[in-house]
């Protein structure tokens, strides 16, 4: 948490070379409990645990353990539900978090200089490959239909968003939760149930992460509207008909 909240105070939305105005203690004035810019560093944390925990790598595997506890999967022994959450999490987190680490260490850039829109093509390759890997995987395996709708929902996404990088930089952590819902959204016409109160909780989550980016400053209005655009419409796509 220390390295979190050092990185927090680079995202202070004051001026460092501004002298702090430090109110008197006296009787009929006392000290305020905080600084508003103490109270900044701390939005600051929130935000990066909010993006660090819905990094759009992990929602795949997010979505197979639903899948294993919500749907007939449930059936499946535990020890091959292990191992396929396993696999998924190699092709989907483990080994796109690899390439874009050694992509990075190589040209000696930070997570934050990475970021810039033209340095993010070769990551997205990086998730594509990976992603398209466990997409034949599974059709090998001849896994459920709506288990290759979950990464090719993915993968769809990785896609559009390296399309679309040459015109705007899209915020893939706004497309994964707006794949989400989309996926939610045909999955409840799947299996048919109510999904009203788990979109009530997709959407809130959506929009913390949303707010999450713009508050690091990693996005503006736009590409997080056009992220959740895309993720909705990929997810929704790929589950129901793919």
């Amino acid at each position: 948490m220390n390295h979190l909240r050092n990185e927090a105070r680079q995202f202070s939305f004051t001026d460092p070379d501004e002298p702090e105005s430090r109110p008197s203690a006296t009787p009929d004035r006392p000290r305020p409990a905080f600084r508003s810019n103490d109270l900044s560093s701390w939005l600051v944390l929130t935000a990066q645990v909010v993006s660090m925990a819905y990094s759009p790598l992990y929602l795949p595997v997010f979505a197979f353990v639903a899948l294993f506890i919500c749907s007939y999967l449930s059936l499946l022994p535990q020890s091959e539900k292990l191992w396929l959450t396993l696999i998924v999490y190699l092709f989907t987190v483990a080994l796109p978090h690899l390439g874009i680490y050694l992509y990075r260490k190589l040209n000696g850039w930070t997570r934050h200089q990475l970021g810039k829109r033209e340095r993010r093509y070769v990551p997205y390759i990086f998730c594509i490959v990976c992603y398209s890997a466990l997409l034949y995987l599974f059709y090998q395996l001849h896994m459920p239909r709506f288990t290759l709708g979950v990464i090719a929902g993915a993968l769809s996404i990785q896609i559009s968003c390296t399309l679309a990088n040459s015109l705007i930089k899209v915020s893939t952590h706004a497309a994964a939760s707006g794949g989400v819902i989309g996926a939610l959204m045909a999955f409840s016409l799947i299996f048919r149930f109510n999904p009203l109160g788990w979109l009530c909780v997709t959407i809130i989550l959506c929009g913390m992460t949303c707010t999450a980016r713009l508050i690091l400053r990693q996005h503006s209005l736009r590409e997080v509207g056009w992220g959740v655009v895309i993720g909705l419409l990929c997810g929704f796509a790929c589950i129901l008909f793919v």
